[in-house]
């Protein structure tokens, strides 16, 4: 099956994700200054989130860009990763909502912790359908670095019951490792187009 879809589709979807999440930023009524006070837990919780999903959104692109067809199976592995992408605005909210206390701050990295989870199962059935010697196996490789970021979130999920900040500054910790694009992709399509194997 045709890949345009899925990309479409997904596309949409982290958009309307987007606008649920900057809807939950109320505007006062009064004009003083100090109205914007209590938004700012709420408007930090949004700004974390709006990283995460152009995060993801990021790395999606690139991820569809080095598979040339998709199937059944992938597009199943793509709704599980839009499901928990899309309890994001809830779990923000609630958050921010809550100053930052234990149980929203740990069910927030719950839900950060699911969608690194789909992000690799996703990948992984890409990978089958694509081959082991596929550009996308092989800019993957082992994902050290998604299987480092879901053991992160679940570390945090326990700390935030002792400090919600410190889960805070894991979550901020892993926005950090992921914000700057994931460059295989790049890289190993390049080098496939080039006619030779990718550089380590």
């Amino acid at each position: 099956m045709n890949k345009g879809r899925i990309e479409a589709f997904s596309d949409g979807v982290l958009a309307i994700i987007i606008t649920i999440m900057v809807l939950e930023l109320k505007v006062p009524h009064e004009v003083d200054i100090h109205t914007l006070l209590p938004l700012v837990p709420v408007f930090l919780s949004y700004v974390l989130s709006f990283i995460m999903i152009g995060i993801y959104w990021n790395n999606h692109h690139h991820m569809f860009h080095a598979v040339s067809h998709v199937r059944g199976g992938v597009l199943w592995a793509n709704l599980h990763l839009l499901f928990w992408l899309s309890l994001t605005p809830f779990t923000t909210a609630w958050m921010g909502e809550n100053h930052i206390e234990a149980v929203p701050v740990a069910v927030y990295g719950f839900v950060l912790m699911m969608c690194g989870i789909a992000y690799y199962i996703l990948a992984r059935s890409l990978i089958r359908l694509e081959g082991e010697s596929s550009p996308i196996a092989e800019a993957f490789g082992r994902d050290r670095k998604g299987k480092i970021s879901v053991v992160i979130y679940a570390a945090a999920i326990g700390l935030a019951f002792l400090n919600p900040w410190i889960a805070i500054a894991c979550y901020v910790g892993v926005a950090m490792i992921w914000l700057v694009p994931d460059r295989r992709v790049e890289r190993v399509l390049l080098s496939a187009r080039a006619g030779h194997a990718p550089k380590p």
